[in-house]
């Protein structure tokens, strides 16, 4: 088995107890969790969000002209501010953005976007171009470097499966389903003597490291508690662990999670209100949370799905389309609505246009929450104003 492929198999745990033998441990441990006050919480929304009826242009006739099954009615919208306004799902989304701590940054996409959820999903997850591939996580490269030796809980990915984004040369993260039963333990038959092959010591080092993980998030977890009680959904059960680990001064610097449910060929007005509530009830009791521990400025909440959906109905749902609206929750965000409204006129093959490019706001998180240089990982899309 080569380094690569073992740094893969201990950097993730699914939940459950890990067992590993006293050899692994023999390296000893350098307590090396990153310091600092910042993280940042990402929120996938699998499946292509549909943000023109997320975030809605109820002022445009074209909307309701393009979608006349699907459209949301007027006197349903809220938060209206210049023309949009938020999917009555959304309703703390909407008192976030008045309450100055939610920025809503509209038509954000890539040039030549491809509508397929998997090389969609990658593109953003590595920030490649449309026909680039690069093996690494832009995350994961972000961690290579601000990590100057391994540390499995500089990133954390609440999920039952690991993200490309937090991929890295180095196992810098590490993919938790349940943190209260992450634990590794040692199996005293084994020997702790190290060998003279710098490859053994080499596994017997990573180990030792992952086993500090599994201790530091214990830690964290007994130092925390949850200060509300979360609705009864897997999003809101990740990001109150997420809360916890914060809370508990995990001091990892990126969090990680997703959402199913936002692929809406059909049934669109039900599913997506029903995958749009569980996503406003989630974010706005971890918001909560973090509010009431005086954290809400030290933690950057974004959401973002692979692509929006087309702009004219398919006549119960939508297919795949291109641009859509990110939001970033707290992290002294300004409140602001980014961008112009959607151009339902100049359309690309019936699909909106981007205008903001998914990476100028990665370049903007990277510099202004994790204060690092983009370049550094092969970003170079101008910063976005504005949103710090």
């Amino acid at each position: 088995m080569n380094r690569r492929n073992f740094l893969s198999l201990t950097g993730t745990f699914t939940g459950g107890t890990l067992l590993l033998p006293n050899f692994l441990h023999a390296f000893g441990s350098s307590k090396s969790i990153i310091t600092g006050e910042e993280c940042v919480v990402f929120i996938q929304l699998n499946g292509g969000n549909d943000g023109l009826n997320t975030f809605i242009p109820f002022e445009n006739p074209l909307y309701y002209d393009l979608r006349p099954n699907i459209g949301i009615a007027k006197d349903k919208v809220i938060g209206k501010t210049n023309g949009m306004g938020f999917n009555p799902a959304l309703k703390d989304f909407a008192a976030m953005q008045q309450n100055g701590h939610l920025s809503v940054i509209q038509n954000v996409g890539y040039p030549e976007p491809n509508r397929s959820h998997f090389r969609s999903q990658e593109i953003w997850q590595t920030a490649s171009d449309s026909k680039e591939y690069i093996n690494e996580g832009w995350l994961g490269r972000y961690l290579d470097i601000h990590c100057h030796e391994h540390q499995p809980t500089a990133g954390i990915n609440l999920d039952a499966i690991d993200n490309l984004s937090l991929k890295g040369k180095q196992p810098n993260s590490i993919t938790v389903k349940d943190p209260n039963r992450f634990k590794v333990r040692k199996d005293s038959d084994e020997t702790q003597k190290l060998s003279d092959n710098p490859q053994l010591d080499f596994v017997r080092k990573i180990a030792s490291s992952v086993t500090e993980g599994s201790d530091e998030i214990q830690k964290a977890l007994k130092n925390s508690k949850s200060e509300i009680t979360y609705p009864k959904s897997g999003l809101a059960k990740n990001l109150e662990w997420m809360a916890r680990l914060i809370k508990g001064n995990l001091n990892s610097k990126v969090y990680y999670t997703s959402l199913n449910g936002f692929d809406t060929h059909d049934n669109q007005i039900n599913s997506h209100g029903r995958v749009l509530t569980e996503l406003n009830d989630a974010v706005y009791s971890f918001y909560t949370d973090l509010k009431e521990a005086k954290l809400v400025q030290n933690v950057t909440i974004v959401v973002f799905s692979e692509f929006g959906r087309r702009v004219k109905d398919n006549g119960n749902g939508t297919d795949h389309g291109t641009a859509a609206p990110m939001f970033v929750i707290g992290g002294n965000n300004k409140g602001s609505i980014i961008g112009t409204n959607p151009n339902l006129t100049d359309l690309d093959h019936g699909d909106l246009k981007y205008d903001i490019d998914f990476r100028s706001v990665y370049s903007s998180i990277l510099e202004n929450k994790l204060h690092f240089d983009p370049k550094n990982i092969g970003i170079k899309n101008k910063t976005l104003a504005g949103l710090f």
